[in-house]
């Protein structure tokens, strides 16, 4: 039997900066529009604003009023926001920071519903985007709030030969070191490690965790936290079933091929992690918030105030990006197959009237 299309929710981002470049220049390749139901949420006029600004061919696009209707070989777009409404390119408005909370606003709730079956988010300004609705340093952490039901969210930036996941996101760096503790570095290789199997399909992931300070410490000569927090954060993850090693000093990690050795990588804070990812991942790089019952990945760039408008950005990412979410939802579904109806433990109880066979074990049996 065929598959259905997997239908994409698309946020519009900051409309003053890069967000509606690459979503248009993503699908003027008609088969993108082929290979899922993509499903815009933001404004046509908006949309056909940019094209005009950067010369981009005319696209036909379906407007519709609920993504229900969302057509398929067609590039769909719910208005959500104002009819009029003013774009400054380049420019950090609270008019954007309203358009692109609108659209998010409005995306999530279809993704909660199921209405959408994956959300792929352009670009925003953290600042201007912030209301008595979202207060929040990011994508990661609103989403955790809305869909999270519970669950705690984890920030993977990820590659064709590269997965960086985060123990600390979006704070500032005099506050990394007060954070790190046994429990959290244990619950974000928990996370990492469930998410490996569920939604990148490998079997048996390795991950490998960076230290804190220079040489890890250089044992405790300049930091202790080596010591006191992160190995024992390992071998207690190691005892839930995680294969983690470490902890390495993050520069000589990056700067050899130890790398490839290793499923992922468990940095202590951002730009740990994502300085050398963004380097070595160049425009292809994508963001996904792991951990959570939805899905959701984005560019791993920002709204690029600098070029916005002069037709010089790359869609590469946000195509990836949405490369990546369908990927994640059918790797998803397959575990959620195989893991759905798991055969029974039997065990052999010595002098027991009801004795059970132990099939873990090399004693042969005739039958």
């Amino acid at each position: 039997m065929e598959e259905r299309l997997i239908k994409v929710g698309i946020t519009h981002g900051d409309i003053n900066g890069i967000g509606y470049e690459v979503i248009l220049k993503t699908f003027s390749d008609t088969r993108m529009a082929e290979m899922c139901v993509p499903v815009i949420y933001g404004s046509s006029k908006v949309a056909a604003y940019h094209r005009k600004v950067l010369d981009l061919p005319t696209m036909n696009m379906n407007i519709i009023s609920r993504a229900e209707d969302a057509g398929p070989n067609r590039v769909n777009l719910i208005n959500c926001v104002e009819e009029e409404i003013k774009v400054e390119l380049s420019q950090s408005t609270a008019v954007a920071g309203s358009a692109a909370f609108k659209s998010l606003e409005a995306a999530t709730a279809d993704l909660r519903r199921g209405i959408i079956d994956v959300l792929v988010t352009a670009p925003i300004n953290k600042h201007n985007i912030q209301n008595e609705h979202f207060h929040f340093p990011g994508h990661t952490e609103y989403l955790e709030a809305c869909c999270g039901d519970g669950s705690k969210a984890l920030m993977i930036l990820l590659c064709n030969r590269l997965r960086v996941a985060l123990v600390t996101g979006h704070v500032p760096l005099s506050q990394v070191a007060s954070q790190l503790s046994v429990p959290a570095i244990v619950s974000k290789l928990t996370v990492f490690n469930h998410s490996l199997k569920q939604d990148f399909g490998i079997v048996k992931p390795r991950i490998a965790v960076l230290a804190l300070n220079p040489h890890a410490g250089d044992a405790g000569l300049i930091g202790t936290e080596e010591q006191t927090i992160i190995i024992p954060a390992i071998k207690e993850a190691e005892k839930k079933g995680v294969s983690a090693f470490g902890p390495f000093p993050a520069d000589g990690f990056f700067g050899s091929q130890m790398l490839d050795k290793f499923d992922g990588v468990l940095a202590m804070y951002h730009d740990q992690g994502l300085a050398p990812f963004k380097a070595l991942a160049m425009d292809e790089g994508v963001n996904y918030t792991a951990g959570l019952p939805i899905i959701r990945t984005s560019p791993d760039h920002g709204t690029a105030y600098d070029i916005a408008g002069k037709n010089l950005a790359s869609e590469a990412s946000f195509r990836q990006a949405i490369y990546t979410a369908i990927d994640i939802y059918h790797n998803r579904r397959r575990y959620r197959e195989a893991t759905a109806h798991p055969l029974r433990k039997q065990y052999y109880e010595k002098g027991s009237d009801n004795e059970k066979l132990d099939l873990t074990k090399d004693d042969t049996v005739d039958l």
